[in-house]
């Protein structure tokens, strides 16, 4: 024991324990790294990659690199997932139709078909989140009560309570929430596109997000009880138009006024 204790003292001790550390951690995530590029593998066929590079190739390197490593038109594409793929490519954001402070929503320019092979070579450039799975936008398995809770705490501040949107700054904006389909929000909680931050399962579970989506559906098919909605963003457009209609109504009367006194 008193050998044991000298040796533990040794001054390259602290070394030794430094580099079984490294190689520990080093090891664990070359596993953990190995497991999600085998499932992303596993999730796509070979020929839907191949047919994805050629997409891709075709309609994404100019900007993005032949390899997808980016160029100073366009970030890199390795590690960011099918997920990220799915929602730029599912929402017509990408191919961008012009540059400018943040992609806009437009149709679809590729068919269901073609966004997966393209999500299919990306992902097998590098792990990265994968498209979440059916029983994750059930919106019938969903809390919505728990779901306004997190939305409220996370996202409302730049989606407005009701998911309406919001504008941001130098010309970029929250988009409305409404109408959009249940993968994409869920992408978007998953991948963080623009200036959205990134809500990985460790900041909102996947039942939460799940949640957060059935808030968001349940507003969505709800009509407005007290009438036009004007929508939907709040004390200021009520506000404004309480002031318009009320100022139309004061002139409105004092020309009345005025044209019985003549």
């Amino acid at each position: 024991m008193k050998a044991l204790s000298q040796k533990r003292r040794h001054p390259l001790a602290l070394l030794a324990l430094l580099l079984c550390a490294l190689l520990l951690t080093g090891g664990l995530y070359a596993v953990a790294t190995t497991t999600n590029q085998a499932q992303a593998a596993d999730s796509y066929t070979a020929a839907e990659v191949d047919e994805g590079s050629k997409l891709f190739i075709a309609n994404c390197s100019t900007c993005h690199g032949m390899n997808a490593e980016g160029s100073d038109a366009g970030p890199s594409l390795v590690g960011v997932g099918a997920a990220s793929v799915d929602f730029q490519v599912g929402t017509g954001r990408m191919p961008m139709q012009m540059q400018g402070p943040q992609a806009q929503v437009k149709p679809p320019q590729f068919t269901d078909e073609q966004t997966r092979q393209l999500a299919a070579y990306v992902a097998s450039l590098g792990a990265g989140p994968a498209v979440p799975d059916d029983e994750y936008l059930d919106v019938t398995q969903g809390d919505a009560a728990n779901g306004a809770k997190v939305f409220l705490a996370n996202c409302a501040m730049c989606h407005n309570a009701a998911g309406a949107g919001g504008a941001l700054t130098r010309g970029k904006f929250a988009p409305s929430l409404m109408g959009v389909e249940e993968a994409h929000i869920y992408e978007a909680m998953q991948t963080g596109p623009q200036n959205m931050p990134v809500f990985n399962d460790a900041n909102i579970t996947p039942e939460e997000k799940r949640d957060v989506i059935t808030y968001l559906k349940t507003i969505d098919n709800n009509t407005d009880p007290g009438g036009f909605g004007l929508g939907s963003l709040g004390p200021v457009s009520e506000g404004l138009f309480i002031w318009t209609i009320g100022l139309l109504i004061i002139i409105s009367f004092a020309v009345w006024l005025t044209s019985r006194s003549a």
